[in-house]
């Protein structure tokens, strides 16, 4: 697909949508839980489609009507559907359900489509080569066989956490207790927060014995739960510095009082002097006259697209630390953004870890920008071509539908001006 987006101001109100990674734990906690669960206010992106039918194979019921699911959980791990996972472009999907799955002590292949099977997964093949359990990987394909044993294991802290949570989503249902050891730097331990608190509303208890140390007891049982999904603080911070560069807005539909990591968007925007308020379910962005500052991406690698954004609208100069993880997502995101944002004119550049932007005066884009398959950037060029002086064609825009599919309806209803070539 490709979109042509028009200079525009933001105006009014938005919703946004609920949390991809609230809804991903969720959906998995109800589908290991003997008995009945509703999960409310889900996005139906291709990521959680994957995890539902991921979910399904392991042998839980779900039945969808309207945003809700109703999931009849698992019993055992004997009566799978089918050992084969297709994962599309779930990275998510494919780290959280590999140590599940290794439970049913069969044969079971992974597949997934584009980067997804390029992205790393040493962290569980040196796991299950210690433990004399089988791991393959190749260009096509993951597959295992054999159960993860509960034992005392260490991990790098500055891999991705979605690693952390498969181990956390499996080792309370082994017999024995495990404790997992972090090596520190511990980046993104905010989305281990959203897995442990998600665990707990299932009846699972896991606790940290230091900063740097999980317990978890094993023999334990889920328990069914029904859990109403919050909105996504990933996909506020679009909107949130569309209006912090464009025009003043009300964003809704998020909890105040979440654990999200990407929350971390707030306390970046007012670092650059955005005015925010508070408002019941929300907050209200104001244009802001935005200074450049100093960014920590490590818990919040989200983020790091529209972030570049808001620095490239910013007086004086932004550097963004920590943000390695960037160049392993569905695109090389720190190359991507690079690549796109000199098309305005942006002095951008980057090391193996740190991106460095200047602020572009009179951004103005000539070339057709690429989306690189990824759904962040696309999102975050939109952005970037209505804040312009010129309009922009934006190719590879399809790729919202991995996480958003409708983000080009909501960017219109805030009167954002975009046209499907």
């Amino acid at each position: 697909m490709k979109v042509k987006i028009f200079p525009s101001e933001c105006n009014g109100k938005i919703h946004i949508p609920p949390s991809k990674s609230m809804a991903h734990r969720a959906i998995i906690c109800a589908s290991l839980a003997n008995g009945k669960s509703t999960i409310s206010n889900v996005a139906f992106s291709k990521d959680i489609l994957a995890t539902i039918d991921g979910m399904k194979n392991l042998g839980a019921t779900i039945n969808i009507e309207d945003n809700t699911l109703y999931i009849e959980g698992i019993k055992d791990f004997q009566h799978i559907k089918s050992p084969i996972i297709d994962c599309n472009e779930s990275g998510s999907t494919l780290r959280f359900l590999i140590p599940i799955f290794s439970l049913t002590n069969q044969e079971i292949t992974f597949t997934g489509s584009k980067r997804l099977l390029e992205r790393p997964l040493s962290i569980y093949q040196k796991i299950f080569q210690e433990q004399n359990l089988d791991f393959l990987q190749d260009d096509t394909k993951v597959q295992i066989h054999q159960s993860i044993k509960a034992q005392e294991y260490t991990i790098q802290g500055n891999i991705s956490s979605q690693f952390i949570s498969g181990l956390l989503f499996t080792l309370p249902l082994l017999k024995e207790d495990s404790i997992l050891h972090i090596l520190p730097p511990f980046e993104s331990k905010s989305y281990i927060d959203l897995t442990i608190q998600m665990l707990e509303k299932f009846g699972i208890s896991i606790h940290f014995l230091d900063s740097n140390t999980i317990v978890i007891p094993g023999n334990q049982s889920y328990l069914p739960y029904s859990y109403t999904v919050e909105g996504d603080y990933s996909q506020f911070a679009f909107f949130a510095v569309y209006a912090a560069i464009s025009n003043t807005l009300e964003i809704t539909g998020v909890s105040l009082d979440s654990k999200q990591g990407d929350k971390e968007i707030l306390s970046i925007l007012n670092s650059f002097g955005v005015k925010i308020e508070s408002l019941k379910n929300g907050y209200k962005i104001y244009k802001s006259n935005l200074i450049g500052h100093d960014i920590d991406l490590a818990n919040c690698p989200d983020l790091g697209p529209i972030l570049c954004v808001l620095a490239m609208y910013s007086l004086g100069n932004t550097h963004i630390y920590h943000a390695n993880r960037l160049r392993i997502k569905e695109c090389d995101r720190i190359y991507a953004m690079e690549t796109e944002l000199k098309k305005f004119g942006v002095s951008i550049s980057s090391s193996e870890d740190d991106i460095y932007i200047k602020h572009c005066q009179h951004p103005i884009c000539v070339e057709e920008l690429f989306g690189h398959n990824d759904h962040r950037i696309v999102m975050a060029l939109t952005i970037a071509s209505a804040c312009s002086t010129s309009s922009t064609t934006i190719l590879d825009a399809h790729a919202i539908s991995k996480s958003y599919p409708t983000f080009f309806e909501d960017f219109q209803y805030i009167h954002g001006k975009v046209e499907y070539l």
